[in-house]
């Protein structure tokens, strides 16, 4: 496994919108698997997308298991979801929002509460899970990215950016 470059805002490739994926097999599952080291030995990491590493195909990853954000103990652990989708959505959250791709700055956003979540895993299986929270406010962050999107295109008002700490690696 090898920890992956991310590309930071305000690099244009932020903006492209990624590609579904259409072939499943050993290269998918060894970018993956990078993908994963890439978010685990990031300081205060719980998801990346592709885009960020400069592929752009819509494959994220998430993991809220260990964060102290989850306002309840639900979280369904590590996550690899393949040209994921929401396909309902309810509620509304206001979250501060931080990013690898944007190192420096983290703001309020607004986001929905609750989400169903449809995507492929590994192996080009239908998963269909709901989530609620912090967990499904990390998978819409993801999605954007997949979008061509990052969170300061959806701060709640200019004012609600936020110089960042500074996290030891």
């Amino acid at each position: 496994m090898k920890k992956l470059e991310i590309i930071t805002y305000p690099d244009e490739r932020l903006k492209i919108p990624s590609l579904e994926v259409v072939e499943f097999g050993k290269s998918l599952e060894v970018f993956v698997e990078d993908l994963v080291y890439t978010m685990k030995t990031s300081p205060a990491c719980v998801g990346i997308a592709s885009p960020q590493v400069g592929v752009h195909k819509r494959i994220i990853v998430v993991d809220t298991s260990n964060s102290k954000h989850r306002e309840n103990k639900k979280s369904h652990g590590l996550l690899v979801l393949i040209n994921p989708r929401i396909v309902e959505f309810d509620g509304e959250i206001i979250v501060r929002e931080g990013c690898l791709s944007v190192p420096d700055y983290t703001g309020n956003v607004r986001r929905h509460y609750w989400i169903k979540v449809q995507a492929l895993d590994l192996k080009g299986n239908l998963l269909e899970f709901d989530t609620e929270g912090f967990e499904a406010v990390v998978i819409q962050h993801e999605i954007d990215h997949l979008d061509g999107r990052v969170f300061l295109e959806r701060l709640v008002s200019p004012k609600d950016l936020f110089r960042r700490k500074v996290y030891k690696s």
